[in-house]
């Protein structure tokens, strides 16, 4: 028998090691979560890196950063404040190098994302997550004692480290670039580090694209606050927040927000119940900061036309949180799982009568006409539109009943209902939180949907709201 060692082809795409699957994302077209936007929304799904996070394309550059200088020998440590992921990155690395590491966590994050460090053989350190960077409890503080106290040891520093920014700007940034063949318009993009969102940009900007930089920020962190401070933390405080992995309460050097075009503010329970729409509407098992992403993402782009092709980075997996985002228990502790008006859109409440498409009229059809459509559509009223298609108003039941009522009886066959059109009409895209809309709802009793060039395309009713929301509600 042969023993001859045997040849793989190259087009298996066999790698060396795990590092070399590393990059290369793929990305997926979100339709089921966008409903009623008119820009396309791409994810590019980072957990499909080994480690299963963005994170793994800083590490190993990291490490072969303090190689090259000759700060990291063999048989060293490598040490890192994390919020899990870029601890999981360097240990993997670590593993295949030889190295020790240890990581200080903040006391906020997942049991999971523990467990997982220490399956590499690494050292995890807890420390306290409501304290000031500078406090010598802080687990950017803890872990730079430990590097002081360790031989041969070195700070992965993601926060300062320039190594960061360069990793995104030389891969996930002509990734995306390519993926989209250069036709990307905008991209959105959590911000902790910076370090994604900043060498993104700096791609970009140094290409001559057009692109728009979107960051996104959970309320509690001061990253938004100093964008508007044009960059500058003086005197700005973070508070604690929920959400893992993005936002800081400082400004890391790895942040450059002068390339960034807009911030835009999320919460905890944004963050959480979009994690969960994405997990059981588009079958994307993503974690919080996905689900923070993908909040900014839909706000962004609710003013946004289809000539517009927007990415959003999803940074980790959801497997890291099945004791908090995706633990019912542990969202209704924290008040998470009531029902939020500001992620129900008006159209999403109007599809879910289930009715059959839009009934219109014309200011030129007879009332007996109108009246036949109603009864066999069984609908109280009925948006008017004109040759184009567009909204011109609305006719109701009780608005051809009283012009009956005054009306000689034989007249009531030629009689068009365009006198009787209410122009007064309260509207509303389908995009629009029903939060948003519920003020114009209760004034004028319905909203007609209607898209960019006003013509209508769905029907909200008072009963259609309060059905929608007790039905929610018996869940």
């Amino acid at each position: 028998m042969d023993d001859q060692p045997i040849e793989l082809a190259r087009d298996l795409r066999v790698h060396d090691d795990i590092i070399g699957t590393i990059g290369n994302t793929p990305m997926v077209r979100l339709s089921r979560v966008t409903s009623g936007l008119r820009c396309r929304i791409l994810a590019k799904l980072e957990f499909f890196n080994p480690g299963g996070s963005v994170k793994d394309r800083i590490a190993l550059r990291i490490l072969e950063a303090y190689e090259q200088a000759g700060k990291l020998r063999p048989g060293g440590t490598v040490v890192e404040a994390t919020s899990g992921n870029t601890g999981v990155g360097l240990a993997i690395a670590c593993a295949l190098k030889g190295y020790q590491a240890i990581f200080v966590m903040p006391d906020k994050m997942s049991q999971e994302k523990i467990q997982l460090l220490r399956a590499f053989g690494a050292r995890v350190v807890i420390a306290p997550t409501a304290v000031a960077p500078e406090d010598p409890r802080s687990y950017y503080s803890v872990a730079r004692r430990l590097v002081a106290e360790t031989p041969n040891s070195v700070l992965a520093d993601q926060y300062n480290n320039p190594v960061n920014p360069q990793s995104h700007y030389l891969t996930t940034a002509p990734e995306i670039w390519h993926q989209t063949g250069g036709k990307v318009t905008d991209i959105v993009v959590g911000m902790g580090t910076g370090g994604t969102i900043t060498g993104i940009a700096q791609y970009m900007r140094e290409e001559g694209r057009n692109v728009r930089i979107v960051g996104v920020d959970p309320i509690g962190s001061l990253l938004y606050d100093a964008w508007r401070a044009g960059g500058s933390a003086i005197g700005l405080e973070a508070i604690t927040y929920k959400v893992e992995g993005i936002g800081e309460d400082f400004v890391p050097s790895t942040l450059d927000l002068g390339l960034v075009d807009e911030v835009i503010q999320v919460d905890d329970a944004e963050a959480f119940l979009w994690t969960r729409r994405l997990v059981r509407e588009e079958g994307i098992f993503c974690g919080g900061s996905s689900g923070a992403a993908m909040a900014g993402a839909v706000k962004a782009a609710r003013d946004l036309g289809p000539e517009r092709l927007m990415v959003v980075i999803f940074p980790d997996s959801g497997s890291r949180y099945l004791s908090k985002v995706f633990s019912d228990d542990w969202m209704r502790e924290h008040g998470f799982l009531e029902p939020d008006r500001r992620l129900i859109t008006v159209g999403e409440v109007s599809r879910a009568r289930g009715l059959p498409s839009l009934v219109t009229a014309s200011p030129e059809d007879t009332l007996l006409d109108v009246i036949g459509r109603m009864r066999k559509y069984a609908v109280s009223q009925i948006p008017v539109v004109d040759g184009e298609g567009r909204l011109t108003g609305l006719v109701s039941e009780v608005m051809l009943l009283d012009h009956m009522l005054g009306t000689d009886p034989d007249r009531l066959p030629a009689m068009s209902i365009g006198p009787m059109v209410n122009t007064e009409v309260a509207t509303a895209a389908e995009s629009d939180p029903l939060e948003e809309a519920l003020p114009r709802l209760v004034a004028s009793k319905v909203v007609i949907l209607v898209d960019a060039a006003r013509r209508p395309t769905g029907i909200l009713t008072v009963i259609d709201a309060l059905d929608y929301m007790a039905a929610r509600d018996n869940r």
